[in-house]
């Protein structure tokens, strides 16, 4: 793995849990980890409920867009990882592949984003604490 490690989150419509987990990622690791989501039939827009749910924890998705799943993007990524949606990545060897089972927030309230948020940001300080843990700091 790079210096900066990668990830890459993997869902059907890029438009919830991956969005989430990209987003959480981005928050929680800042620059030391290198974020991207993508889908392979992405839709229109992100799910406005995920938008809703993260912006309850301070986190604006709202400008994100669903990105098409590439196989640069796969080559690309040290880590990629499909959100139980039943997406596969292309296969190349050295990386490291994850499913992490989620359920859809496509079509649900809030109220049943809410948990779906919560259980990706638990997975994604998991994934930082193996790819990216906090550095010391330097004592003078």
């Amino acid at each position: 793995m790079a210096d900066k490690p990668s990830v890459l989150f993997v869902c059907v419509h890029n438009a919830g849990r991956s969005q989430m987990a990209a987003a959480w990622l981005t928050h929680l690791a800042g620059d030391r980890v290198e974020v991207r989501s993508a889908g392979s039939n992405p839709g229109d827009q992100v799910n406005p409920v995920a938008v809703e749910a993260m912006g309850e924890v301070g986190i604006d998705i709202s400008a994100e867009t669903p990105k098409i799943l590439t196989i640069d993007a796969v080559r690309e990524s040290d880590v990629c990882i499909t959100m139980g949606c039943g997406d596969t990545c292309p296969v190349f060897p050295g990386k490291r592949y994850l499913d992490w089972k989620l359920e859809d927030p496509a079509g649900q309230g809030v109220d049943a984003v809410r948990p779906i948020r919560d259980e990706i940001k638990t997975l994604v300080e998991g994934l930082i604490a193996e790819i990216a843990p906090a550095k010391p700091e330097a004592t003078a």
